[in-house]
This record gives C-alpha cells, sequence and structure tokens, in this order.
C-alpha cells in the first residue's frame, strides 16, 4: 500500500462479500466504479467457502471492463489495523494481488485499495460455464459457511443497489429454488472469500 500515504484517509473499493459484510471501522460508504477490472465467479474457494478436496468459487476482480460496488473511507488512523485484518481475510492463499486503483464516485474521483485476482495462480478458475459454476456453489461448503450463502447474499446486495448482473442473479434464483431446507440453519452471512 505504498501508494497510498500513511497520513490520509482512505479508500476500500468492496465488490463481493466486502459490500454486505465490510467488517472493519469506516467512516463513509458511497457507490463507486473501478474501470479496467471486473466481477466474475473466477476464484476456487480452499478455505472460506469450499475446501481443496472440494474447492467453492467466489468472486475476483479480473481484467477487463469495469465494475459496480462500494468503496469504504478509512481514517488514517485505523490504517495499519484494516489493512491488516483485510490481508488476512483477503490473502489466505494469495490469490489476490493487492493495488491501489483509481475509482470514479458520482462527485469525482479516488484512489481505493484494491484486491484483483492473479491469474496465475493454482486457485484462479477462468471462465466457467454456468452450470459447472451452479454445480460447484451448490455442493461446497467452507469454514464462513455454504457457497450458497455467500453467492446469494452478493446477488441480493447488488439488486438492492440497483447494479444488475444477470449471470449472478441467474445463479442465486437457482441456487435458491432448489436448496434443500437444513433444520437449525443460521444463514451463514459471513464475509470472508477465499
Amino acid at each position: 500500500m505504498a501508494q497510498v500515504p500513511s497520513d490520509e484517509d482512505f479508500w476500500v473499493f468492496g465488490y463481493g462479500s466486502l459490500m454486505w459484510n465490510p467488517g472493519f471501522p469506516h467512516v463513509e460508504t458511497k457507490p463507486a466504479r473501478l474501470i479496467g477490472a471486473h466481477r466474475s465467479l473466477c476464484v476456487y474457494s480452499f478455505v472460506h467457502r469450499g475446501t481443496e478436496e472440494r474447492p467453492g468459487l467466489v468472486l475476483g476482480l479480473d481484467r477487463g471492463g469495469s465494475c459496480r460496488g462500494l468503496a469504504f473511507k478509512v481514517k488514517a488512523d485505523d490504517r495499519e489495523a484494516v489493512v491488516e485484518y483485510l490481508r488476512a481475510r483477503e490473502q489466505v492463499t494469495r490469490v489476490y494481488k493487492e493495488a491501489v486503483r483509481q475509482v470514479v464516485f458520482a462527485d469525482g474521483c479516488g484512489h481505493a485499495l484494491v484486491y484483483l485476482v492473479d491469474r496465475a495462480h493454482q486457485q484462479y478458475a477462468g471462465v466457467l460455464d454456468a452450470s459447472h459454476q451452479l454445480e460447484i456453489v451448490r455442493h461446497a461448503h467452507g469454514q464462513s459457511g455454504p457457497n450458497t450463502d455467500y453467492v446469494v447474499s452478493t446477488a441480493q446486495h447488488l439488486r438492492d443497489m440497483g447494479v444488475v448482473d444477470r449471470h449472478l442473479f441467474w445463479l442465486a434464483e437457482e441456487l435458491e429454488h432448489h436448496r434443500p431446507a437444513v433444520a437449525g440453519e443460521s444463514g451463514g452471512n459471513q464475509a470472508a472469500t477465499q
């Protein structure tokens, strides 16, 4: 994070579970668009939403296009603790590259800390067809709960924000309509992604 001065407030860009459960202190949240990367269900989850034996699928920022999400403003005084938290959450297996990128707000631009998928990493799934994604997500479960909950929660948050992601919406609908009822299921809205 050398590009963000340590004595200034900074932004963190969320595009998946960070949007609905950031898990760190922040003083402002606002819609933002990242140019040059898009939201994609392209990361095999070995920890939080799956295991190495039965990986799940989570979102990554893959190159090309743009992505609408939320930016969270973090006070400079909280910088060290927030970056440490994000690294522990996002960098468990180092499938993401930490970077600072420009984001666009309705009222201007700023720079935000982002986590971009590393295409050379073994957990990079690339582009999988929809039925394969559905099968993976439907059966995966990790330390943070069912993979289904992660996809459904993210899709719902995008709907609430007015962001249209037809593919993610289709997956969420399929998962919700064909999810077996489990006695005592708590919903599992945990934030972690990998």
